[in-house]
């Protein structure tokens, strides 16, 4: 496998990942699903990285969508596994991380793009980025959890407009819908994010992570988020970082958090 289709650069606790295709505008093939995937793998196993960036290279697309070469032919049963395969080796996996992800969107999000931005934890966009989901007309649905995240973040009407008319947003447009927080100028993209990721990393990894699982529980089927809630606040009074936070305030120091 190509190490080069994932780019890393760590500055601190903060590491970047770049993916790294962008005479393909970064299109997610097989290769690249399982290089980022094992990037962001090793980003969640790593103590020493707080906060992960994810951006794509070049000026074009952060991701212009899935390489449609490689399932134009499929069956039924194929495009049923290429999903759920998506799901368990990438998209979920990235909504699930206990490090906080932070997707740059510094140009096309299209399709698996945008559901891959979507996956991550919080979305900054530069004001060139266009996003949507165009899979209806292609004759297929988004598959890598457009239908479900999407209208998470944006409601039932406006996700249903973008995915039935398979049109674009503009990154402004994205921001007044609930789809990105924040919109730079691209040459800002990459400074904003760190700053954000700085702000985050300052901050307790266990309580960081408790928090992401608990907000996370509120989606799962079956789930009652309210008793996540509970179990995961109880829980951080038996780390190092709960003693650590409340002794520092106590003694009107900055904490020194562990992640422990």
């Amino acid at each position: 496998m190509d190490n080069q289709l994932i780019l890393r650069e760590q500055s601190g606790e903060i590491l970047t990942l770049t993916i790294n295709r962008p005479n393909q505008l970064n299109a997610l093939n097989k290769e690249t699903i399982q290089a980022l995937s094992d990037a962001l793998g090793e980003a969640e196993s790593n103590n020493s990285v707080r906060v992960v960036i994810l951006t794509g290279s070049g000026e074009k697309a952060f991701v212009a969508g899935a390489d449609i070469k490689e399932f134009a032919h499929f069956s039924v049963e194929e495009g049923k596994r290429l999903s759920a395969e998506g799901h368990r080796i990438l998209f979920n996996k990235l909504a699930q991380m206990t490090t906080p992800v932070i997707a740059a969107v510094n140009g096309f999000a299209l399709g698996g793009g945008l559901e891959l931005a979507m996956s991550a934890h919080i979305r900054v966009a530069s004001n060139r980025a266009r996003l949507g989901l165009p899979e209806v007309s292609l004759g297929v649905i988004p598959g890598y959890g457009g239908t479900q995240r999407l209208t998470r973040l944006v409601g039932y009407g406006r996700a249903l407009e973008m995915i039935t008319t398979a049109g674009m947003v503009s990154a402004d447009d994205a921001w007044r819908m609930g789809l990105v927080n924040h919109v730079c100028e691209p040459e800002a993209l990459l400074d904003f994010c760190r700053e954000l990721a700085g702000k985050i990393a300052k901050n307790s990894p266990t309580a960081i992570a408790a928090a992401i699982r608990a907000v996370n529980a509120g989606f799962e089927p079956g789930v009652d988020g309210l008793n996540a809630e509970v179990e995961e606040f109880g829980k951080c009074f038996g780390t190092d970082d709960f003693k650590e936070g409340t002794t520092a305030f106590l003694e009107k120091r900055k904490a020194q958090f562990t992640g422990n």
